[in-house]
């Protein structure tokens, strides 16, 4: 059976019923090639995965090398080598405080991990009642039922509602819809960020567990990072209650902004912090929670062990990939090449869009770009969510060989389209009007169709 007829008849339970996605059979750097031989410029990683692009030579090597030597073994009998060489490399770059490491398979297997390791903490330190988490609105944090309880999007929680927890949720940090006219943004950050402690006054001091939040905001907001203090204001809000900070960078971290963990460019270090996506660069499933030295602490002194577990945490192959992508991303200096092309990366957005008159905002930092689309730039006024504009652009980008990682509902969590851009980290310059041609076209030819 060929690639067509295999398309044609697949058994899968695509992320669409009516989807019918094109073959992949081929990665190359920063492209994808299906079935007939078309080429995509992957100028959103996925789903801001792929940063080290497709078919590093380095990390298909190490993935065989593993396979011959050991493909699993399982943890409550063995560690193994390359989790052991992977976590001391995490842990001698994590930010102060930042100890230990359990890994897991993905971003919502580790925000799950990050949320138990909470609770778990406080049982073990004499403090049960503290059992509330408190996120924020307009967030994505997985979609595993207590990851989607955290999260803030709207449209992805609305059918399992019944299913989830309750868990409170203050504003975001989103200064171009919510700051005031007459708010600096030191003043605007410095409000929103005191919503959380009124809200841990609210539920009582002695009740809250943790805060959750991206450290800038990916799929929901599209790459929205916080305002200069907010986060140095949660952090101390955080330390005044005794309520542990937890920082989800599946999406931003491990490189994406700039810097390996997004939160290095806050000046501050969470209790927890979670990363995935960037970790493993695509090549074996792989997500892991940085913890702290205290609350590694409270569980080797208490129960000795942390009530939680899955099959195929700390895979030997999964592990061996993440760490020749972690060394290949050191060795040929991307991180620098995040900072450079994110530099002219947004230079290019700011030409291209920065008077669109459908382009409300242009947002992120490195090379993760947000662009929030609206049907009257004055006023921001969205377009109708009926439209589904943000999937048709999708639609002709990908008809015009480019990938990018649109999503709706980020104005109040119904209307409002974005695009997401998340490029390699290995792209130079002359790479971006590849994508951001065809992404330019696919956002006009959009936006002309819905009048």
């Amino acid at each position: 059976m060929d690639a067509h007829d295999r398309q044609m008849t697949s058994r899968v339970l695509h992320r669409h019923t009516a989807m019918q996605p094109p073959v992949a059979v081929r990665g190359e750097g920063p492209y994808l090639y299906d079935s007939t031989g078309k080429r995509y410029f992957d100028a959103s990683g996925g789903a801001a995965v792929s940063c080290l692009g497709h078919g590093h030579p380095k990390v298909t090597e190490a993935i065989k090398r593993q396979a011959d030597a050991l493909a699993y073994a399982h943890t409550s009998f063995f560690t193994n080598e390359p989790m052991e060489r992977l976590a001391d490399r995490l842990i001698a770059a994590a930010p102060q405080g930042l100890e230990r490491v359990y890994f897991v398979s993905g971003g919502s297997e580790g925000v799950e991990a990050a949320l138990k390791m909470a609770r778990q903490f406080f049982v073990e330190t004499g403090a049960p009642q503290r059992r509330h988490v408190i996120a924020r609105r307009q967030s994505y944090h997985g979609n595993t039922l207590g990851a989607l309880a955290a999260g803030g999007n709207m449209l992805r929680r609305k059918p399992f509602e019944p299913l989830l927890v309750e868990m409170s949720h203050i504003a975001p940090c989103y200064p171009y819809r919510e700051r005031r006219h007459d708010e600096t943004e030191e003043a605007y950050g410095r409000r929103v960020a005191d919503e959380l402690e009124s809200e841990i006054l609210r539920l009582g001091p002695d009740t809250v567990a943790a805060f959750i939040a991206e450290t800038v905001v990916g799929a929901t907001l599209g790459a929205q990072p916080a305002v200069p203090g907010y986060f140095k204001r949660i952090r101390e809000i955080c330390d005044r209650y005794g309520v542990l900070l937890i920082l989800d960078e599946v999406m931003c971290g491990m490189g994406r902004t700039g810097t390996l963990h997004a939160c290095e460019q806050e000046g501050i270090a969470p209790d927890l912090l979670v990363i995935a996506k960037g970790l493993g660069g695509g090549y074996q499933p792989i997500g892991a929670v940085l913890l702290s030295g205290r609350i590694y602490d409270a569980f080797a002194k208490g129960s000795g062990f942390f009530q939680h577990g899955h099959t195929y945490i700390g895979h030997p192959i999964a592990c061996a990939a993440a760490l020749a992508v972690q060394e290949a991303i050191a060795e040929e200096n991307l991180l620098a090449n995040v900072r450079r092309q994110g530099e002219a990366l947004h230079a290019a957005l700011e030409e291209r869009f920065g008077n669109h008159r459908h382009v409300g905002e242009i947002r992120g930092r490195g090379l993760f770009w947000g662009i929030e689309l609206v049907a009257d730039r004055a006023t921001k006024r969205p377009f109708d969510p009926a439209l589904r504009l943000h999937a048709k652009i999708k639609q002709r980008a990908l008809e015009l060989g480019v990938l990018c990682y649109p999503m709706g509902g980020c104005a109040d969590g119904r209307a409002g389209d974005h695009i997401l851009l998340a490029p390699p980290f290995i792209i130079d310059e002359a790479m971006i009007p590849e994508f951001l041609d065809p992404i330019a076209t696919a956002i006009d030819e959009a936006v002309r169709a819905a009048g």
